[in-house]
């Protein structure tokens, strides 16, 4: 359960062990900016804060363990619309109250965009409560565990890694290099579908100190030996963090590390990243991760060399961060191309012309392939299969594109991200609704920043009735065509 990994930690740091952090420009600059709108701490009264949770009634409860969490978490509004989470500790928590106003006070001069900033406390009686800003974009396990529609895009698992780094990394600036309990369920998605940090892990849960409520095959070694938690225990839970990014799931700390120390990293990697990421990304985020899960807490790496580490690795940094994770954003304002318009209206005609006038251009090195091949009679069957395909798709006979795109397919000496959108449009003009959104998606997989797969999902789902999902793939259709447009 303590996990020693020192050998791991030579085999896979390489030269890094102790090399200064790299410069990182625009960090602090960025941690600067100003919060707009966000009010100053302040204490608010028991009344106020349980009209704002109308009497904290159930159905406002979103805490991981609802009414059993020792220590519930309540969404609110208060008179003047501010929606609010509101944290009531159980009575034993801080039996002293000037502790209580003061930790609060000191966590509630924070302010940052990477934390989901603490606005206020109520000291009353035996009630303790911490009033922060409201995510409304539930936590990191809903959408890397238990997703409905669609599971994290790695850009989007680096990005959490990221913004959670700097989040730490602020706080420690600031004099609070301790987080009680870090743990994936402490990464909230605001309205921008942007992560951030909860500021109540910040305020430790006893007077003791002693507060780590997790799994404790997720605890810190130092923990499981001496009960509390050090500014290092910090960075191990990151590492905790960092495998849930890279596994999609929960797995413990000395597992993951026989797997890394075995070159078993394929058991660590989600399956649903498949073609998302290079060897190289995974590798550096799991030397990362195995730097934090070192078992001497000298050994672990800094917040600021986190955000070092990690800021290369980012990628689709103009993406917004709603359209990454699949969230409808209801921004009314976005600017559509023709083919996006065309998507929208469903225009299945419009969109026939476009991909005929688009013909091969986009798939990347497929021509040189397909020449190289073609002295094989197997690779001219296939060839024949798309020629024919492309003549039925050209005189609009969808069934036999379909049939022609298929054998093509099948054969798989060849992939075309092209054939799959050209099918997936032909089983659209057939209501085969189901099977053309799932050849948008492969199209996407073959070529991750094609924005024609995107839009083709937006048809589907359009057609499906998903309009919020059909949305947000709208959205990153014109993303993806708008950063493409501007890179031509």
């Amino acid at each position: 359960m303590g996990c020693k990994c020192s050998k791991l930690f030579v085999c896979f740091q390489g030269s890094e062990q102790g090399s200064a952090a790299p410069e990182v420009k625009g960090i602090e600059d960025e941690q600067k900016v100003e919060l707009d709108g966000l009010p100053p701490f302040q204490e608010y009264t028991f009344d106020q804060l349980r009209k704002a949770t109308s009497w904290f009634a159930v159905e406002n409860i979103v805490s991981e363990h609802g009414e059993k969490a020792p220590n519930v978490v309540y969404k609110g509004k208060l008179e003047n619309q501010v929606r609010i989470a509101v944290k009531r500790f159980n009575r034993s928590s801080w039996p002293d109250a000037r502790q209580f106003i003061e930790e609060s006070r000191a966590v509630g001069q924070l302010r940052n965009q990477r934390l989901a900033n603490l606005i206020g406390c109520c000291c009353e009686g035996d009630e303790r409560l911490l009033v922060a800003e409201y995510m409304p974009n539930d936590t990191l396990p809903k959408h890397l565990f238990h997703w409905d529609t669609q599971p994290m895009k790695w850009a989007m698992r680096l990005r959490v890694a990221l913004y959670l780094a700097q989040a730490l990394e602020y706080c420690t600036s600031k004099g609070h290099d301790l987080y009680h309990d870090l743990n994936a369920y402490r990464i909230l998605f605001d309205g921008e579908g942007n992560p951030r940090l909860s500021s109540f892990g910040l305020m430790k849960n006893s007077k003791t100190g002693k507060s780590y409520s997790t799994n404790l095959a997720f605890a810190p070694p130092e923990y499981l030996r001496t009960g509390r938690v050090v500014p290092e225990s910090v960075m191990f839970s990151f590492g905790t963090v960092l495998l849930d990014l890279v596994s999609g799931k929960k797995i413990p700390p000395s597992r993951a590390l026989d797997l890394i120390r075995d070159k078993n990293v394929q058991m660590l990697t989600d399956s649903c990243l498949e073609g998302q990421f290079s060897e190289d990304d995974r590798t550096a985020l799991l030397r990362l991760a195995s730097r934090c899960l070192q078992y001497e807490p000298r050994e672990r790496p800094n917040p600021k060399s986190l955000v070092a580490v990690l800021v290369p690795l980012q990628k689709d940094i103009e993406v917004p961060s709603h359209v990454l994770m699949g969230i409808h954003h209801g921004d009314s304002s976005l600017t559509l191309s023709a083919l996006g318009e065309a998507c929208s209206r469903k225009d299945l005609t419009a969109i026939h012309e476009v991909l005929e006038k688009l013909g091969y251009k986009d798939d990347e090195g497929a021509a040189t392939e397909l020449s190289f091949q073609m002295w094989t009679n197997q690779v001219q069957d296939t060839l024949n299969s798309k020629k024919k395909g492309d003549a039925a798709f050209r005189h609009k006979d969808f069934r036999a594109a379909i049939d022609c795109y298929t054998q093509f397919i099948e054969v798989g000496t060849m992939v075309s991200p092209t054939v799959y959108a050209r099918r997936s449009l032909s089983h659209l003009m057939s209501n085969m609704l189901q099977e053309a959104f799932d050849d948008a998606m492969q199209a996407q997989v073959i070529s991750p920043v094609w924005h024609i797969a995107s839009y083709l999902q937006a048809v589907a789902l359009f057609m499906m009735g998903r309009d919020n999902e059909a949305q947000v793939a709208l959205e990153e259709g014109s993303v993806l065509e708008s950063k493409r447009n501007a890179g031509a």
